[in-house]
């Protein structure tokens, strides 16, 4: 999502402007607060009069690049100009062997044959901690090989569904009882299951079902075979809003640091309620989706984060069919580091695309 004026503006700027411009953003990206022209003329590498830089700051105001937060304030670059600076000055490098290697070998902490969430939990810790942000990780639900389901009444219309996967894994899902179930219809839909319908994944589970109903029908009555539809036929089903996916989010302490006033507080507020809807997983998937590598979203840029004014930098990461069955990235403030943060990113997204086809 490139700021598509940030050519004719680049040449518009002559050395002194990019300068001064440079060291706004640079700045603010830094310490969040706004630069002056004094001490801006003290760290440029010409000689200016705080009288000159004030009037390139004048320009680049006029240009929309930055604004003054306050009266006779410094200057902080608008959205605007941290886009331009994204794409006309950023310089993302790559990453040295050492820092691999500590990616590496913090995504890969947990221990082998644990569930794949404990690695994706590891990925976004990883990222929390090289950011001033929070690290996402989002994947669609897998389907795990079943090895045993159990019905756990919780109260006489409820009860608990209990699927262990072949690596341990163990998914929970509460499911509405039809009426009249019995603790012995319970136990024997369970039966049922663990007789004939483990070794399988969800789907297989589904369609299997399907086949077998009039099997079913002769060795269950009528509401230990209605059990076992709503506790797993409907299990994986989407119900029409798309794959469940599931979101793993760390650092959100990081984004409490700097906050000024009931605003930022409100802004943060959005940001979590944002990230809680079903709908923005599937928004932050499409995003990854939707160009190639690591890409920066800035404030109102998209949507999703359009009220909460933050910033996402994400990517996206396949299986060994290349189809993108998630994305990796780190949500934060404006002033994220965007220069180190991405080449982390990408990197991160290429390990967990290695990791998911040849699991721990």
């Amino acid at each position: 999502m490139a700021f598509s004026a940030s050519t004719a503006t680049e040449s518009i700027l002559d050395d002194r402007s990019r300068e001064i411009f440079r060291r706004i953003v640079e700045s603010y990206l830094e310490n969040g607060e706004p630069l002056g022209s004094r001490n801006l003329s003290r760290l440029l590498p010409m000689s200016l009069s705080p009288a000159s830089v004030r009037n390139v700051m004048s320009d680049l105001e006029e240009l929309g690049l930055i604004y003054s937060p306050h009266i006779s304030a410094g200057r902080l670059p608008t959205q605007t100009g941290l886009r331009f600076f994204v794409d006309a000055f950023m310089q993302v490098g790559d990453l040295s062997p050492e820092e691999r290697a500590n990616i590496d070998r913090e995504v890969r902490a947990s221990d082998r044959g644990q569930p794949i969430e404990s690695m994706l939990t590891e990925a976004s810790r990883m990222l929390s901690g090289v950011s001033r942000g929070a690290g996402i990780v989002i994947t669609s639900k897998s389907d795990p090989v079943l090895k045993h389901v159990e019905f756990i009444r919780l109260e006489p219309t409820k009860a608990l569904a209990i699927l262990v996967g072949e690596h341990n894994q163990v998914e929970n899902r509460v499911i509405d009882l039809p009426s009249g179930v019995t603790s012995s219809q319970l136990t024997e839909a369970a039966n049922y299951v663990n007789a004939h319908l483990t070794g399988q994944t969800l789907p297989g589970l589904r369609s299997q079902i399907t086949s077998l109903k009039e099997q079913v029908k002769g060795e269950l009555d009528a509401l230990s075979q209605d059990l076992v539809a709503r506790g797993l036929a409907v299990w994986s089903g989407d119900n029409g809003e798309g794959k469940p996916a599931q979101l793993i989010v760390r650092g959100r302490a990081n984004l409490l640091q700097g906050l000024e006033g009931a605003d930022d507080m409100d802004r943060l507020r959005l940001l979590f309620d944002d990230l809680e809807k079903k709908d923005s997983l599937i928004e932050i998937l499409d995003l990854a989706e939707s160009g190639p590598g690591v890409r920066i979203f800035i404030g109102s840029e998209n949507k999703l984060f359009s009220l909460s004014g933050s910033s996402l930098i994400v990517a996206p990461y396949r299986d060994g069919e290349d189809r993108i069955v998630g994305a990796v990235g780190v949500i934060g403030p404006t002033r994220l580091n965007y220069s180190r943060i991405v080449p982390m990113v990408d990197y991160t997204a290429q390990l967990l695309a290695r990791m998911s086809r040849n699991p721990l």
